[in-house]
């Protein structure tokens, strides 16, 4: 595949798409969810970003396993930055449970880049709480970490999910 297994940048596509290339590459993650009784279980997963639509889009696949290697979560995000709305337009293909999820809609707050973080709301369609605020936070060359976090009224919210992604060397 060489240098170009996860595709370009496209020198014209929006300035903001970059802001999302910590996702370009291929991750190992070791990723824990909050059950219902409060304990953390501990899972394994694959994440795989690249740029696509000639550099225009990055998509990012995140599968998760569990511990006999049964797939729990297989998805793909879709990332675009429309310059002229001053808009993301992010969504979320759920392959295992058919839904197709709008990420960081302008009235659920937007996309939020805060220094070193990213941040969005989405309404829930297959979790037990209506509203889920994912962040990246920890961002380096090789290392992102997810948390997701789950509210009825978007004003508290408790963290269910967390993901350590680590680059594949």
């Amino acid at each position: 595949m060489g240098q170009h297994e996860f595709g370009i940048l496209n020198p014209k596509a929006p300035a903001e798409l970059s802001k999302f290339a910590f996702l370009i590459g291929r991750f190992k993650c070791d990723a824990k969810f909050r059950t219902p009784s409060g304990a953390w279980q501990a899972f394994q997963g694959m994440w795989t970003g690249r740029y696509i639509l000639d550099g225009y889009v990055i998509e990012d696949e995140y599968r998760m396993v569990g511990p006999t290697g049964e797939l729990l979560v297989l998805g793909m995000n879709y990332r675009v930055y429309f310059a002229a709305q001053n808009m993301w337009k992010i969504r979320w293909i759920n392959a295992l449970a058919g839904t197709w999820t709008k990420l960081g809609l302008p009235e659920l707050g937007g996309v939020k880049f805060d220094g070193q973080s990213v941040s969005y709301v989405f309404k829930e369609e297959v979790a037990g709480h209506p509203y889920t605020r994912a962040t990246y936070t920890n961002i380096s060359e090789d290392h992102f970490t997810w948390k997701g976090e789950a509210s009825s009224d978007m004003k508290t919210w408790r963290e269910f999910m967390v993901i350590e992604a680590n680059r594949e060397k």
